[in-house]
């Protein structure tokens, strides 16, 4: 399957047709293979260090991307969807249930993209409606009550911002769950797997770990709307992107996440059976550290980790 490709990735599109042509010949040459090989690993990983800030925004959006329920169906078994808000609708652009992780019981929500433009339509492209917040905080509230611990998959470019999820109370629904999730008591570990945006994240996004994918963002609004409101030009979204700090490597210097998960090289959507092992094992790994906590101590820290974001030291001249 041919992988869309961006301007940067150049140098591997043409190394990937070189090896393709190398694999058509005949006899083969095992040797030259095997180089080509190393030779496009070792440009991947070149390129997919030395990304920008920008570029990292790019890749976190790209549409091969393995998306929250792709995480689901490989980590986990027996998933059972729970739908509906109980009070207006089921927003498709959040999928909530339960499932097994490693035999353990576990609640999951996913915010979910879509593969086309009929999906994209159908899940709202990830952007949640007020019903969606509300859904997950009743599963949630399900999750506490038979205690089972929490994983919140976020992939969305921020909270739907129509004129019926206004009306329908959206700065409640999410400022509601941002203050109900401080007080469940099960451990909750959130990751963001692409777009991390505003208070769309962060109405599903209060945890004991906060975890990122390598190169996923994670930010109070998109590279595109900060340019729009400061300049007054989305086209200074690449600039923005430099002040926005928005990357994995800058949020866990500022103590706002706990771990970044690495990427394969070329990115999740280029090896997403990689990606899959590597979250899978940061969640297990989070969720071991978590059990030996009682309830009463899961919250006290989930406080304090909150409540010393941002932080910051006035001195007079």
């Amino acid at each position: 399957m041919a992988i869309t490709a961006f301007d940067f990735e150049k140098p591997i599109i043409e190394l990937e047709n070189q090896l393709l042509e190398r694999e058509k010949q005949e006899p083969r040459d095992e040797e030259a293979i095997r180089a080509l090989r190393e030779e496009l690993e070792r440009k991947q990983r070149e390129i997919y260090a030395n990304l920008t800030p920008w570029q990292r925004v790019l890749v976190a959006r790209h549409m091969d991307r393995p998306h929250s329920l792709d995480y689901v169906h490989a980590l986990m078994t027996d998933f059972v969807e729970i739908h509906g808000d109980r009070g207006f609708a089921d927003d498709k652009a959040v999928v909530c249930g339960f499932a097994r992780f490693r035999g353990d019981r576990v609640c999951v929500i996913c915010q979910q993209k879509g593969r086309d433009t009929k999906e994209n339509l159908m899940r709202n492209w990830g952007m949640m409606h007020p019903e969606g917040y509300r859904k997950a905080m009743r599963v949630m509230r399900l999750a506490e009550k038979f205690g089972m611990p929490i994983i919140v998959f976020i992939d969305t470019p921020g909270a739907f911002p129509g004129i019926g999820a206004e009306e329908r109370g959206q700065a409640e629904a999410i400022a509601r769950n941002i203050r109900d999730m401080f007080g469940l008591r099960v451990p909750i570990i959130c990751i963001v797997i692409g777009e991390g945006a505003s208070g769309g994240a962060l109405g599903v996004g209060v945890g004991d770990r906060i975890l990122m994918l390598e190169n996923s963002w994670y930010c109070v609004i998109s590279p595109e709307g900060c340019a729009a409101i400061l300049w007054k030009d989305r086209g200074m979204a690449e600039r923005a992107a430099e002040q926005l700090k928005l990357t994995p490597n800058d949020l866990i210097a500022l103590e706002v996440i706990d771990e970044i998960v690495p990427e394969p090289p070329g990115g999740a959507h280029r090896d997403p059976q990689t990606t899959y092992k590597n979250v899978g094992e940061a969640l297990s790994r989070h969720f071991d550290s978590l059990r030996r906590y009682p309830p009463e101590e899961l919250l006290e820290m989930r406080y304090r980790k909150f409540r010393a974001m941002g932080k910051f030291i006035e001195e007079n001249a």
